[in-house]
């Protein structure tokens, strides 16, 4: 089961917000897709087409937001956060934003250029799937 979830931050000023859009294996705890950009479906379908093959039959769970049901169909249920099916992907995003000064939302940390925001966001996914992936293989 995929749980999926949207986060935002900014680039430069609050005004330029950034939506991180995640897929998370609830099995492995890793990160096995995400997307980067606006709020709207254009982003949740890039989303879906970063799903790697393993994993576009696995059904998926998110919160009430309309671009996924539109985008991911038949095999989607959204969920209220007091269901606990998205559990995992929120305790995702509160560790984001513990590790990453740039995704907090009152802070004095923030990327001044996109790549760079970006960048440290491949490096963290990056660092978080391998030490997920140790703790999951190894305990």
């Amino acid at each position: 089961m995929l749980e999926l979830d949207e986060v935002w931050s900014f680039v430069q000023k609050k005004a330029n917000k950034s939506w991180l859009w995640i897929g998370l294996c609830r099995r492995a705890r890793e990160v096995v897709a995400y997307a980067v950009g606006g709020r709207g479906a254009d982003v949740c379908e890039q989303l879906k087409k970063n799903i790697p093959q393993a994993y576009c039959s696995a059904q998926t769970v998110s919160d009430f937001w309309e671009a996924y049901k539109n985008v991911f169909g038949h095999d989607h249920r959204s969920v209220g956060k007091d269901s606990g099916e998205t559990a995992h992907v929120e305790r995702w995003n509160n560790t984001l934003r513990q590790q990453l000064g740039r995704f907090v939302r009152k802070t004095f940390s923030f990327s001044k250029i996109q790549e760079n925001h970006e960048a440290s966001l491949k490096l963290f996914i990056h660092e978080y799937n391998i030490t997920a992936r140790h703790k999951y293989f190894s305990g």
